[in-house]
């Protein structure tokens, strides 16, 4: 250690140098660790944003397959209970333009679904599917306001009196406290009252005979007009 110290006691003005030297690589090591805490905290970022715009995607897709649902509800209530498309007979009716438009609107966002939300990745397919559904709501909205304003005013007198017939009988067929045979009649003149004056859906008649089964001949049910 001697030597080391005759060396630095001789040179002792290498010490400002060194010093300089040491504190220049001291600042880079300083400089180079915030760098590298800098990219670290970049890469947490744009990892968590990415997560994060995964989660509202996902999120929408979610929510735009709860509205469509519940427009499928909405249109339910009317296509599996008579009663109520004979006091709104627009609702099934294809000569009205806001019907055929709410149907195709419907079909349109029914091919447009993703079997899940997690199915629906591509920004292209969720912004047709967006679309699609919020023309569906729309269209049918329009179509329900309609129907409920004009109700069975297009139809003439003697045809509102058999629509009003109709109804009457549909609720005796499914009246339990009639017999098989009272429910019979009732549900067979029902089908001939309404007969060229609404075209009942294929699941409309459907969820009709099964209210009124087994008692009844389901044999006969081609008598209802169909879609």
């Amino acid at each position: 250690m001697q030597p080391l110290f005759d060396f630095l006691a001789h040179n002792w003005w290498l010490v400002f140098p060194l010093s300089g030297l040491m504190g220049g690589w001291a600042r880079s090591w300083q400089k180079a660790t915030e760098r590298r805490h800098q990219r670290r905290v970049e890469l947490y970022r744009l990892r968590n944003h990415s997560v994060q715009a995964e989660q509202v995607a996902l999120a929408e897709v979610e929510s735009l397959m709860s509205a469509h649902d519940a427009v499928n509800r909405r249109w339910l209530d009317y296509e599996l209970d008579v009663g109520k498309l004979i006091d709104f007979p627009l609702m099934t009716d294809v000569r009205e333009p806001l019907t055929v438009a709410f149907l195709r609107a419907k079909r349109e966002a029914d091919g447009l679904r993703p079997p899940s939300a997690k199915d629906l990745a591509a920004p292209s397919r969720l912004e047709a599917y967006r679309a699609a559904v919020n023309s569906f709501e729309v269209a049918f909205s329009v179509a329900e306001r309609e129907a409920r304003r004009i109700r069975d005013t297009n139809f003439s007198g003697p045809e509102r009196e058999r629509l009003a017939t109709a109804r009457k009988l549909l609720r005796l067929a499914e009246n339990d406290a009639a017999t098989p045979a009272e429910r019979q009649a009732a549900y067979k003149r029902a089908r001939r009252e309404l007969d060229g004056l609404i075209v009942l859906p294929d699941a409309t008649v459907a969820a009709l005979e099964e209210r009124v089964a087994p008692m009844l001949d389901t044999g006969h049910s081609s008598d209802f007009p169909q879609r």
